[in-house]
């Protein structure tokens, strides 16, 4: 049955490709007319004085120059062309070519006493002469003509197109999505919209027209728009915000134009346009007064947006990194109507997003993603699966077959530290002081109560990094009070101050600390209202619209605030450096244990640093060592009894007894 319908399938016919068979044609024509130049014999062009003597030297019988087959033609009312082959004899060879003359039309008759001309009819043109001249110029100029109207062999006047990509079918859908539930149930209410747009008109209510995904680079913003379109199950046009301006003049508000052109012939759909900042900052900012072309793509978007042209069935979507420097016409209800913020997830979101990212890949029993996550403040979306994708290199580079805790530790310093360098190789005295300004972090962590829980301590070089202590808040919370501020600085400075108590002198290791501590400082007196300077604002970021940097800061004080400003920043520092201080040297033998096993280890969890702090020494380590020195020591005593018996038998040997001396004697 299946042969029988393939044999009653009518042949299709294939098609004619006009285009190529234009230029196969045009490249065959020059080839040959290449081959006809090259060929051709071009006449040797004389003046009629030579062409007279060459007639002269011709009538001698002994010539060795002869003319044959001369022609006339006349050119115009004065001139006539001469033509002909002259043959040259030099008495072995003969050479012929052939020549070109004009002369005056009064000459030709002295010409023609000395030899025979034959006249010749003049003539327009020939078909090699429009062949040569004409042909090729239609041919180039229909070539042309093809490229400009060919959509499949360039796209040199498709500028003006959009070049958003369609998406349709489920590729990305909630599932797929974590550490966003608030977010992701508001974008349901758009899926709804679009799977059931009657349920919405019919009570009165307006469907928004824009969503703006605003928030931390890689928190998910592109992810939970695919995720939408995934979801509704209608196409998606995809594009970035800077695909829309070109160097020529008119092509943003044109491709803005056709994207919604397209949209509206496949509604319902979403438009995404990823980073819109490129072409939505505030108009006014630009150079010359800001009347440019990203202006005018801006313009076009606002009125596609919301226009006298209604856009029924149409969802925009935008995301950026940046909200703060949109037009605000754009963020005005009617265009985006809803600004969604997705802020960095949670210890439950993190740990959604691991279980996610971690669907195809293999992990130990023992791996527990909750104590993971608690470790992980701060990390996007984007950087958690960035991290399990290192945990995964990892493990592949070491030939297992699973991730294991271990795994993920490293990961997790290389993706916030860099790689260790373990080539980089610090002299004793180095690693003594690296260890001792850890410690100082981690005791700090330990004796303040608001200060951050040291959750690891290293003296691995990593970075720009001899080493660090990672510090995490205990519990993540949105407020921070006084207290914690003050401990969180004291808990940076604590390295120097171990420095400071232990070897009587500073390094140039704490230049990092000091510049957190001294922001944290900043914002107390400036922006908090937590110094003696009272609750008044100094100092508040204020964006650069045109450059898009927070680099500026809007100061509303006089010179003299500036000057107690900077001393209640000196004396929070200083009142944090003495309680470091006192803290340490309260527990110097805790400072120096924890440096002890430092040097020893190079690194200490916390699990290492509480048992120290309780016990005053580290199990695990000093077992494993004891059994070393014992297994050591008994190695040493088989030596020693070794060569002890060695010795004795060589002695038995070499020593000759009493009675053979005494023998050896008398026979003397």
């Amino acid at each position: 049955m299946a042969q029988q319908n393939m044999n009653n399938k009518t042949p299709q016919r294939k098609k004619v490709d006009v285009g190529v068979w234009v230029l196969t044609i045009l490249l065959l024509f020059l080839v040959v007319l290449a081959f006809y130049r090259l060929t051709r014999v071009t006449p040797k062009n004389i003046t009629s004085y030579e062409l007279a003597q060459i007639v002269e030297a011709s009538k001698k019988e002994d010539a060795n120059t002869k003319i044959s087959s001369i022609q006339s033609q006349p050119v115009n009312n004065l001139q006539v062309r001469i033509t002909g082959t002259i043959e040259e004899n030099d008495g072995t060879n003969t050479k012929s070519y052939d020549f070109v003359s004009l002369v005056y039309a009064d000459e030709i008759s002295e010409f023609n006493k000395e030899v025979s001309i034959n006249a010749i009819e003049p003539k327009d043109t020939t078909w090699i002469s429009i062949l040569i001249n004409i042909v090729p110029l239609v041919l180039m100029v229909l070539f042309f003509i093809w490229i400009m109207k060919s959509n499949s062999n360039t796209k040199a006047m498709d500028f003006g197109k959009s070049t958003a990509h369609l998406a349709r079918g489920k590729t990305v859908t909630f599932k797929d999505v974590a550490g966003c539930e608030e977010e992701k149930q508001e974008m349901e209410e758009i899926v709804d919209f679009l799977k059931n747009p009657a349920k919405y008109t019919q009570i009165g209510a307006r469907i928004p027209k824009g969503v703006l995904l605003s928030g931390n680079p890689g928190t998910g913003k592109t992810l939970l728009a695919r995720a939408v379109a995934g979801e509704a199950g209608v196409p998606f046009f995809s594009i970035s915000g800077s695909e829309f301006v070109e160097m020529f003049v008119g092509v943003g508000a044109s491709r803005v134009r056709d994207l919604f052109k397209q949209a509206k012939q496949n509604a319902p759909c979403i438009i995404f346009i990823d980073e819109i900042d490129a072409v939505g900052r505030q108009r006014g900012a630009g150079m010359g007064g800001g009347h440019d072309e990203r202006e005018q793509t801006l313009n076009q978007l606002l009125v596609e947006m919301d226009g006298f042209a209604t856009n029924l069935g149409i969802v925009v979507m935008a995301a950026t990194n940046r909200p703060d420097v949109l037009d605000p016409a754009l963020l005005r209800p009617g265009r985006f109507d809803r600004q969604i913020t997705i802020s960095l997830p949670d210890v439950k979101g993190r740990e959604a997003i691991l279980k996610v990212h971690a669907r195809n890949k293999k992990f130990d029993k023992d791996v527990n993603f909750e104590d993971i996550a608690h470790r992980l403040p701060g990390f996007s979306g984007a950087e958690i699966e960035n991290l399990l994708n290192e945990a995964a290199l990892l493990a592949a580079r070491a030939n297992r077959t699973t991730i294991n805790k271990f795994d993920i530790d490293e990961a997790t310093d290389r993706v916030m530290m860099g790689p260790a360098k373990k080539s980089h190789r610090m002299t004793d005295k180095e690693r003594n002081r690296v260890a001792h300004h850890e410690a100082g972090h981690a005791v700090i962590g330990l004796k303040l109560e608001h200060s951050n829980v040291v959750q690891k301590v290293t003296i691995i070089p990593r970075g720009q990094a001899g080493g660090y202590a990672l510090m995490l808040p205990e519990e993540e919370t949105y407020l921070s009070t006084k207290r914690d501020l003050l401990d969180r600085i004291t808990g940076f400075l604590g390295g120097r101050v171990a420095e400071e108590i232990c070897f009587g002198e500073v390094s140039t290791g704490a230049s990092n600390d000091f510049e957190n501590a001294t922001k944290i400082a900043r914002a107390m007196v400036t922006e908090y209202g937590m110094s003696d300077l009272g609750p008044v604002t100094y100092e508040q970021p204020q964006g650069s619209v045109f450059l898009g940097r927070d680099y500026l800061k809007d100061k509303n004080f006089s010179d003299q605030v500036a000057l107690e400003i900077d001393r209640e920043q000196r004396r929070i520092i200083e009142e944090c450096y003495a309680d470091a201080k006192t803290c340490l040297t309260e527990n110097k033998e805790l400072l120096e244990r924890i440096a002890y096993y430092l040097i020893e280890i190079e690194t200490l969890t916390k699990q290492d640093i509480d048992e120290i702090n309780a016990t005053g020494n580290l199990k695990w380590y000093d077992d494993q060592k004891a059994a070393k020195e014992a297994a050591k020591n008994v190695t040493s005593t088989v030596e020693e009894t070794t060569i002890t018996e060695s010795t004795t038998a060589n002695d038995t040997v070499e020593t000759p007894s009493t009675s053979e001396t005494q023998e050896e004697k008398d026979a003397e």
